[in-house]
């Protein structure tokens, strides 16, 4: 049997990094080997589980890692891209909320090294994806596309990334672009719906790890559909399973779809 590859988790100590080094106890094939925290961090230094030192330095805590695991921020996850392109570990990212600059550079780091980035690595979201995607192809133009969705408070962007993630596949199953199509806010005087449009509503409020639902209105009846998560494993376990999956790939940039068959 060959030994486990090593995995460095971004932001540890935190939420989503706790989830996640929990996470990889269940995966063979992976191990918990590097961490990394914000610099300032009050563990930075002291020993961690398996005797992995945490770091706040991504060069340091990517030595003898093969695969990185990031839920951050933009700003942190491409400095630490740039890193592990250096050192020519994969990479997957959770990280949402990027421009298009910020999109454009991780499409660079892709070059180098195998980077699978996606704005949810539950499962049960990316099927609610393929069936928006398929509800709006068959119920066609006579149903107006909404969505609703709702995080915790300390959530730094909106619309989250899974909502924009959803609309695009409204927008995809209706031939569209989204770009084109999407309404962001309403406030006062906005007049009458424009045609086509998909908007997308947001809330936040409380430790909420994320809700989603995506409408079609029609006349005299609606369709629905919901997801709600009531804990971050999930999504924590789906980076894992990315992570076994990426390993070994080639260079270049990878999408969560083909690690659940859902293409």
């Amino acid at each position: 049997m060959t030994n486990p590859t090593g995995v460095m988790v971004v932001g540890a100590e935190g939420r989503m990094g706790l989830e996640v080094r929990a996470a990889l106890e269940a995966e063979p094939t992976l191990s918990f080997a590097g961490a990394l925290e914000r610099a300032g961090h009050e563990r930075v230094g002291e020993t961690l589980t398996d005797g992995v030192v945490l770091q706040d330095d991504p060069k340091r805590a990517l030595e003898g890692c093969g695969v990185a695991i990031d839920f951050s921020i933009p700003t942190a996850t491409l400095a630490n891209l740039r890193a592990a392109a250096d050192a020519g570990v994969a990479y997957v990212t959770g990280t949402t909320g990027f421009d298009e600059a910020g999109k454009a550079e991780i499409a660079r780091f892709a070059e180098q090294i195998p980077v699978l980035h996606a704005p949810n690595f539950s499962v049960s979201v990316n099927v609610l994806g393929h069936l928006a995607r398929e509800a709006a192809r068959l119920l066609g133009d006579g149903y107006d596309a909404e969505l609703f969705e709702l995080h915790h408070g300390q959530k730094r962007d909106a619309p989250s990334g899974t909502a924009l993630f959803l609309a695009e596949n409204v927008a995809a199953g209706q031939g569209k672009n989204l770009d084109d199509h999407v309404v962001l806010e309403r406030a006062g005087e906005t007049g009458a719906r424009p045609d086509g449009a998909i908007g997308i509503q947001t809330l936040r409020g409380g430790d909420n790890p994320g809700e989603h639902t995506v409408y079609f209105i029609g006349g005299g009846e609606r369709v629905e559909l919901t997801h709600r998560a009531a804990t971050r494993g999930h999504f924590a376990r789906g980076a894992v399973r990315a992570a076994a999956w990426l390993v070994g790939k080639t260079p270049g940039l990878y999408r969560i779809e083909q690690v659940l068959g859902l293409d």
